[in-house]
Order: structure tokens, then C-alpha cells, then sequence
């Protein structure tokens, strides 16, 4: 047999060919995608998550020379179609659009089809869309000073709405509620549009309401908006203060992002961010985002991961205070 300094020619031969056999997933990375992508987006069509892959699929497509096919997988507040990612081969062929409602789905279910942290990777966050504090002009406040005031002087008298037990405004006004130690009840309604003309009407007193079907009420004045729950001012409302302005330990209430099931190689989740990260700073993407008061914040996975880790932290201190019982 022969030997090369040392080294048996059996021994190169076996070397080589584990040499070519870890070259075929490192190299499937390089070329990565090879065929379409399927992004499972949480929600039906015409919600932010679907509004985003709308957006940034197609262009992806453009780069990559393969489609992006966009699946709603509406129901059980968005657990559906993350159970569906979670069992996913691990290969950055299958994507979750996700929402908040994926970090509150963690703080409210105890027995959930998936591990929130264990059964998914991050890909990157996308941002956030700005919610504000809005009041019936029926009260008289204009600021969160004055709010809380009220609210102290008519404890367990006001009410606030949302869409529905356990939905991103719930938990978003159940934020304020305790960073500004008031009393009040919730009342839970189908969708954003129908508790906000309640607040209007003055049949309810308060709630947080994302900007998109808020803002032509606030404009209108049919609304006041006390604050916005971001860490700094909305372009959209640059008169308005941000929550770390009036009230400390209250802010915004999770991240728009997409997820892939644990395992997918860091490279292929890395490509992936990288390319949504160059989508999102174009700027008619960006344009339109801010006109209906999204703020573009785009992650690593690294960073996403440790976001949705303070994401779910966060929102099981909300369900413990609040006394929402995780079912």
C-alpha cells in the first residue's frame, strides 16, 4: 500500500470522500433557494403579517429567480400554521409570517402543539407596527397625565376594548392598564374597527389601536391619541409622545417576523435576513410602510431570537399581573 509521508493512501481516499460528501449541504446553502419557498403566513389576507409577505415575497422572488408562494393558514390565533412550520424539514423551504400573537400564544397557552423557542429558529424580525393610546374626546384628557388622573378618580368605572381576549390590543391596553396603576375592565369585540367606534361613541372610554384603522379617526378628531407605545416619536403623529416619554415600563407589544424550523442552517436563515434586510430598505418599501405607521426594524436571527425570548417574557408578566390564566 502506498504512504504519503506518513499517511496511508486508504486514509486520503476516505478523507476525500468525507471531504465531498460535508461539500454537498454547504454547497446546496450556496445555491439556496434551488425551488420555491413556502411562507406560511398565520392570518387571513389583508392583515399586517399578509401585507408584509405581499410585499417583500415578490421581490425576493425578483432576486432569487424562484417564488415565493405566500399560504394563509388562518386559526387558534395563529398556532395553526406555526404547528404546520414546526414539522417542517429544516431546509429554509418552509417560512412563518409571524405576528405578536406568536409571543402572546406562548405567555397565554400552556399546552401548545409546539415549543415556542425549541421548535423554531429565528429568520429576521421585519418591525413593528406603531399602536397609540386613544381616548374618547368625551373625557375631556389630553394627556396621559390627565388620563391617569381620571382614571383614579373613577376607579373600575372605565372600560377598554379590544379584538378580543388574549389579541395583540388586549394585551397592549393590559400594558398601559398596569404601567399606569389604574383600574378598569376589558371588553373584548370582533375586530379593531368595531371597538374603535365604541370609543368614539363613548360607550367605551379607551383602548391601544394599531395606526392603520385608527389614524383617519385621529385626523378626524373623532379620537384622541394620548401616545404612541414606541420607543420614539411616530412620523405619522410627530405631535404625539412616545410611551417612554409619560409612562416608564410601557411600550410596544412585539415584533412582525419571519421563522423557520429549528435546525435550518444558520447560512440559509443568514441569506434570507440579508435579502429582507436590502427589501426593506428600499425606499417605495419604506414609503408605504410608514404611511400606514409600520416602523422597519429588521434583525439578525440572533437578534431575533433574543428579541422573541424578552418578547415572551415580557408578555407572561403581563398574563400574571393581569390575572389571565395561561390555559
Amino acid at each position: 500500500m502506498h504512504v504519503l509521508r506518513g499517511v496511508t493512501f486508504a486514509t486520503v481516499i476516505a478523507s476525500g470522500f468525507a471531504l465531498a460528501v460535508s461539500a454537498g449541504p454547504a454547497q446546496s446553502q450556496q445555491k439556496f433557494p434551488e425551488k420555491p419557498i413556502r411562507l406560511v403566513v398565520a392570518f387571513s389576507a389583508g392583515g399586517t403579517p399578509d401585507n408584509l409577505a405581499r410585499m417583500i415575497g415578490p421581490r425576493l422572488s425578483e432576486k432569487w429567480g424562484q417564488p415565493v408562494v405566500i399560504e394563509n393558514r388562518p386559526g387558534a390565533g395563529g398556532t395553526l400554521a406555526a404547528a404546520i412550520v414546526a414539522k417542517a424539514p429544516p431546509d429554509g423551504y418552509t417560512l412563518l409570517a409571524s405576528s405578536p400573537a406568536f409571543a402572546i400564544s406562548a405567555a397565554l397557552h400552556a399546552n401548545l402543539p409546539y415549543d415556542p423557542l425549541k421548535d423554531f429558529s429565528g429568520v429576521a424580525e421585519i418591525g413593528y407596527s406603531t399602536t397609540a393610546l386613544v381616548v374618547t374626546p368625551s373625557l375631556g384628557v389630553k394627556s396621559v397625565k390627565e388620563f391617569i388622573a381620571y382614571a383614579n378618580a373613577n376607579p373600575g368605572k372605565l372600560f377598554f376594548g379590544s379584538a378580543g381576549a388574549g389579541s395583540a390590543t388586549h394585551m397592549g391596553a393590559e400594558r398601559f392598564r398596569i404601567a399606569a396603576g389604574i383600574k378598569a375592565q376589558h371588553v373584548g369585540f370582533k375586530g379593531q374597527p368595531e371597538f374603535l367606534i365604541e370609543i368614539v361613541a363613548g360607550r367605551v372610554q379607551f383602548g391601544s389601536a394599531g395606526l392603520g384603522p385608527a389614524l383617519p379617526l385621529i385626523k378626524d378628531n373623532r379620537l384622541i391619541a394620548l401616545a404612541v407605545a414606541t420607543p420614539q416619536r411616530s412620523p405619522v403623529l410627530p405631535e404625539v409622545p412616545a410611551a417612554p416619554e409619560v409612562l416608564p415600563g410601557w411600550g410596544r407589544d412585539g415584533s412582525q417576523a419571519w421563522l423557520a424550523p429549528a435546525g435550518t442552517p444558520r447560512a440559509i436563515r443568514n441569506r434570507i435576513s440579508e435579502e429582507m434586510r436590502r427589501v426593506l430598505a428600499l425606499p417605495e418599501v419604506r414609503d408605504r410602510l410608514q404611511t400606514i405607521g409600520f416602523h422597519v426594524a429588521p434583525s439578525t436571527p440572533e437578534e431575533h431570537d433574543r428579541n422573541l425570548r424578552a418578547d415572551i417574557e415580557a408578555f407572561s408578566r403581563v398574563v400574571r399581573e393581569a390575572g389571565l390564566k395561561p390555559k
